[in-house]
């Protein structure tokens, strides 16, 4: 299989930070199912529709913390949590185990026509909102534009699962990540609460991620920002407050405008150590000193000395031409 070799001139600081690159750098990301396990799975030990038993301790002090410390009261929770049932569904999706996609076949899902012209529609159509994200919150539009696009097709697939009841789900039938979920379920509901929204109306994925942004709670909670003067962080129907918070969640992990991303190192890396970090992904950075000398390549230096990362993007077998 051949491949076209990229390194990554980061702009976001070490740490937990999300793999942001441009649009086709993004795609690396996507999986598929892979062959699952005998291990039992979560999905085979309810049914569809189950009635989640609120009498559960785990229950029992959920609702003591949401009392205690964020003062709902026993009504407004016995409103929202009354009748929640269990989505097989949601943990039929979360039981499948995944395996990544060559580039050469996920890229063309998203690199289509349509979508590259939709986002170059988007940067005209918004240019005076982008203008001001760049200003104030320092994140380049077009970063902005492609992970709206990728997320949800600037808006157009938000997902078709109730968050509260995938959550109730997750946390209650998903014991390998309840308390991550439990943790998302009090995020929700504080939320909800704050923005002034019913949560038994929010829709989203199967992992309860939701709006144009697709943010879990948490996410939310610390990224999503109001930029249209309401004072309401609308992820769903505001674009302002949709691209706002995109670029925030950016600038939280100290990304840099205008900074070089990524820079081509062709079919070949010319010496052992690129190739170890290569394979090594986010751990194994190269320095650019090394990259210039053995790849004998004029290449940006980055910012900062921050850190390069090589990416090699498969092409499809038996192709000369880069995929771009």
């Amino acid at each position: 299989m051949r491949t076209s070799f990229f390194y990554r001139l980061s702009r976001l600081a070490p740490g937990p930070a999300v793999f942001l690159l441009p649009l086709f750098l993004c795609l690396l990301l996507v999986m598929k199912p892979a062959v699952l396990s005998a291990a039992p799975r979560a999905a085979d030990l309810v049914r569809n529709g189950q009635p989640i038993d609120l009498g559960q301790a785990k229950y029992k002090k959920l609702f003591h913390e949401l009392e205690a410390k964020h003062n709902f009261s026993p009504a407004s929770l016995q409103t929202i949590f009354r009748g929640q049932t269990i989505n097989k569904r949601v943990l039929e999706l979360m039981d499948r185990q995944w395996e990544a996609k060559p580039y050469y076949q996920y890229a063309p899902l998203f690199l289509t026509k349509r979508n590259i012209e939709t986002g170059r529609k988007k940067l005209r159509q918004y240019r005076k909102l982008l203008d001001r994200i760049e200003k104030k919150i320092g994140v380049d539009r077009e970063i902005v534009i492609a992970i709206w696009g990728i997320e949800t097709h600037y808006g157009a697939n938000q997902g078709s699962f109730s968050v509260l009841r995938t959550l109730n789900t997750l946390f209650d039938a998903y014991p390998r990540r309840s308390q991550f979920f439990r943790k998302q379920l009090v995020y929700f509901l504080l939320l909800c609460r704050q923005e002034g929204i019913d949560p038994k109306t929010i829709r989203g994925s199967y992992a309860g991620a939701f709006g144009q942004t697709q943010f879990i709670p948490s996410s939310f909670s610390a990224y999503a920002l109001s930029f249209d003067g309401d004072r309401k962080r609308d992820v769903w129907n505001s674009v302002p407050d949709i691209l706002a918070s995109i670029a925030n969640y950016l600038k939280h992990f100290k990304w840099k405008l205008h900074a070089p991303i990524y820079a081509e190192l062709g079919h070949e890396l010319k010496d052992h150590r690129l190739v170890a970090a290569s394979l090594k992904g986010r751990q194994g950075s190269v320095s650019w000193q090394l990259l210039r000398q053995v790849q004998r390549s004029d290449l940006p230096r980055p910012r900062d000395h921050a850190k390069l990362f090589i990416v090699g993007l498969e092409l499809p077998p038996g192709s000369g031409a880069r995929m771009r």
